[in-house]
């Protein structure tokens, strides 16, 4: 199905799309989601709230801004980051053990490698190494920009001028694809 397509089944509430998307977009956006909230049962309740977010939300997407994938990638992301900052998450992770953390690492590998088979890693390694740590922080670890440039004393500004040029790298590389 194509782009236009998808994104005009989904305004129209159509069952069908709604279940195409699932089919072929819920892995690599549950990834977003596992790369910030190691937790997977929290994992899978913050996907779903996104996805439902993304399926009723449709009618805000402009195509002028981005492609659907990176406006549905954004919303998990902010989802999954709300999440943490709740204070639910705050109040229970004074008490996770070290399995937690431990479990939580072993399910991130299993993320990278989800996200790589759609192609992100090829995308990733055409960024200098500064470019792919700000889009690592900020994407896949849930960093906002003030929080890079007061952790790693790195200028708010140069935190943002990275960022900027690192996604017009992916988006030109995008592009060719």
């Amino acid at each position: 199905m194509e782009e236009k397509e998808l994104i005009q089944g989904l305004r129209e509430r159509d069952r069908k799309t709604v279940e195409y998307l699932y089919e072929k977009y819920s892995r690599a956006l549950f990834g977003v989601i596992l790369r910030i909230i190691s937790d997977r049962d929290l994992a899978e309740e913050v996907f779903h709230d996104a996805f439902v977010k993304i399926t009723k939300k449709i009618d805000s997407y402009d195509e002028s801004k981005g492609r659907l994938y990176t406006w549905m990638a954004n919303i998990c992301r902010n989802s999954a980051i709300d999440k943490l900052r709740s204070k639910e998450i705050s109040q229970s992770s004074k008490t996770n053990t070290i399995d937690d953390f431990v479990y939580g690492l072993e399910g991130g590998a299993q993320t990278q490698e989800k996200i790589d088979g759609i192609g992100v890693k090829e995308l990733m390694d055409q960024l200098n190494t500064d470019q792919k740590f700000i889009i690592e922080y900020i994407y896949f670890q849930g960093y906002t920009h003030s929080e890079i440039a007061e952790e790693f004393d790195i200028p708010l500004g140069t935190v943002k001028s990275r960022l900027r040029a690192a996604l017009q790298v992916l988006k030109k590389n995008i592009e060719r694809i």
